[in-house]
């Protein structure tokens, strides 16, 4: 079975090597296993709700897609796009929001504590918060159920949004599902194992608190900054405490285990600090220095950079879009071309609820499907080029008089000697006949 994973990068900063072990790095690597469905995406709508810098946005969207790409994503095997070439997402996401309770959004982590910030400093509980952020769980359930991903990668402090997606998807299922589950219900995967690493003060490694290592800056950059990592003030010849050593943790997140192993030896030997932290520069040049080149060489080319994530949107797209659409039409937004056109209330009477249904391929081409009073399929159509031709069909099918062929233990309906739909197979001959008369009773008149 394909298991669909889904995550989102934010993007409102340039990526440091904290992002690379704790998210990049797995995330790439589970995309190569034969059983994954991987989408990966920027998620630049999350970051207008934290950053109102539109030159630092653009900038994080170009440095995270080329670190991605740089450091061995698979486009042709994964789906890498942009959250905002997405136009069904945001669509989506109000249709969610028609259906989630206020009550559930005011629980969230994020909105409860710049709520309690502004209380403890005396101000109005909203003041300062905007709609953007008190509705973020929406956007991010949005984000995950357009894709119907079965796991989302996400750290602790993520967990209670994953579990808000599901209660949306429940709650959406029952409404509008007609006993169909329309969205699958996520679940939230914590890598234990995923490298959480130190910075330079030894506290986790993160902008907010400029301790980070660049990922791809240069070889001297990389170097200034490791050489800042806090140590003890053991000299050379005394031996250090792998364990309560920051450099360490660092170096054990990059290393082979026998590196690891030797290290340790090296570290409880007396080895200088200095030379311990070339040593650590020397592991980090051989793990990024030729990922550092291509994603140089990827930000100096914005525009092939751009064709990638497009693509990638309309690989994308080719399940949001008609996803999108049977949404759509669960929840009443449907196209008046649907509707069975009667012409006498006798019709009107046997023909209840009978309807048609328009969708659209992954291909681009559109079809429609005809569905009883029960919502039991008696057609499916043959893809059409375009909209309009489909609709004539449907148009003709409730006027034409009708060309029904059995065919083994379904049936065919063609018009002017062409074959333009088709039923699916009944379990015998009976059942076949009867369908053909609920069929006849939809689309006959009387």
């Amino acid at each position: 079975m394909t298991t669909r994973i889904l995550t989102g990068i934010t993007t409102t900063g340039t990526p440091h090597l904290g992002n690379y072990a704790g998210a990049i790095r797995p995330a790439i690597v589970a995309s190569r296993a034969a059983d994954a469905d991987s989408f990966y995406f920027l998620a630049d709508y999350h970051a207008l709700i934290k950053c109102d810098e539109p030159a630092r946005i653009q900038r994080s969207r170009l440095e995270i897609a080329a670190t991605w790409l740089a450091l061995g994503l698979d486009t042709d095997k994964a789906t890498f796009y942009r959250q905002s070439d997405i136009p069904e997402i945001p669509e989506l996401c109000w249709l969610l929001t028609c259906v989630v309770g206020k009550g559930l959004l005011n629980r969230a982590h994020a909105y409860k504590a710049s709520v309690d910030k502004n209380v403890e400093a005396g101000e109005d509980p909203d003041a300062g918060i905007t709609m953007g952020l008190f509705s973020y769980p929406v956007l991010m359930a949005a984000d995950i159920l357009m894709f119907n991903a079965h796991k989302v990668p996400v750290g602790r402090d993520q967990i209670q949004h994953v579990e808000m997606a599901r209660d949306i998807a429940q709650r959406f299922n029952h409404l509008f599902g007609q006993g169909k589950e329309l969205f699958t219900l996520p679940e939230a995967v914590i890598e234990e194992d995923v490298a959480t690493l130190p910075g330079l003060d030894g506290r986790k490694m993160s902008k907010s608190y400029d301790n980070t290592i660049p990922l791809f800056g240069s070889a001297k950059q990389l170097k200034d900054a490791v050489a800042r990592i806090v140590t003890d003030s053991k000299l050379p010849g005394e031996p250090k405490d792998p364990d309560n050593s920051h450099l360490f943790t660092l170096y054990q997140a990059f290393a082979a285990p026998t590196q690891q192993a030797d290290f340790r030896a090296a570290l409880e030997g007396g080895i200088a600090w200095g030379e311990a932290k070339q040593a650590l520069v020397s592991l980090l040049e051989a793990e990024l220095g030729e990922a550092r080149e291509r994603y140089h060489a990827l930000i100096a080319k914005p525009a092939d950079l751009e064709d990638i994530l497009l693509a990638g949107a309309a690989k994308a797209r080719k399940i949001a879009t008609p996803f999108l659409g049977e949404l759509r039409e669960a929840v009443g937004l449907r196209s008046f071309r649907e509707q069975v056109q009667v012409t006498s209330s006798e019709k009107k009477k046997s023909a209840k609820g009978a309807r048609f249904v328009s969708f659209r391929d992954e291909d681009g081409r559109f079809r429609f499907r005809l569905l009883d009073a029960d919502g039991e399929q008696l057609l499916l159509s043959k893809a059409f080029a375009d909209g309009k031709a489909a609709g004539q069909v449907s148009k003709r099918l409730q006027s034409d008089e009708l060309d029904v062929r059995p065919e083994g233990a379904g049936f065919s309906l063609w018009l002017d000697d062409e074959e333009v739909a088709s039923s699916p197979a009944f379990a015998d001959d009976t059942q076949r006949d009867q369908a053909i008369a609920r069929l006849y009773e939809a689309l006959t008149v009387q």
